[in-house]
């Protein structure tokens, strides 16, 4: 019996299934979250701020700087958690304003830094200033500055990647 015949094309290039939006949104959130979550890691760890103390500050929006510190690995995973969530609703908010918009898919880097940069002002210069448990902190430019810029290329830029690439998947 012969064997079928195999398209030359198709053994070179691997078709992409577009996944669900929900499923392509959710693996963003823990993308973007991830990189963000480690770019503050490794900011503060020179200075001696261990990883856990990352989520931790996270939720010290929610319930305060010494309890969030205090409580541990339950409050560094609450503290995961909201982070993850609103890393996946900024993914999220991005996916569901480009549809029907391609000019949001077209220029990424672009389009994706000017909306990290928006995510970074309503989050840190906006609501966590004004909504937080946590007493305010002294200002620090250096840490605002990097903020900024993690938040374009890491949040804002894989926001871009990831809604070009399902909006334009076949």
């Amino acid at each position: 019996m012969k064997a079928p015949a195999r398209d030359p094309a198709s053994a070179t290039s691997v078709a992409w299934e577009r996944p669900a939006a929900w499923a392509w949104i959710l693996i963003g959130g823990l993308t973007v979250g991830a990189f963000d979550l480690l770019f503050a890691m490794i900011w503060w760890a020179p200075l001696g701020a261990s990883p856990i103390r990352i989520p931790q500050s996270v939720a010290a929006w929610i319930i305060g700087r010494d309890a969030a510190f205090a409580g541990g690995a339950a409050t560094a995973l609450f503290g995961a958690a909201l982070h993850f969530y609103l890393m996946t609703a900024i993914v999220a908010i991005y996916h569901v304003a480009s549809r029907g918009r391609p000019w949001l898919l077209e220029h990424p880097l672009r389009n994706g830094a000017i909306y990290g940069a928006l995510c970074y002002v309503l989050i840190h210069v906006i609501a966590v200033p004004m909504f937080s448990a946590a007493p305010p902190r002294r200002f620090l430019l250096d840490w605002s500055i990097a903020c900024l810029l993690a938040h374009m290329l890491l949040v804002g830029v894989p926001c871009a990647l990831f809604a070009r690439r399902w909006h334009t998947a076949q």
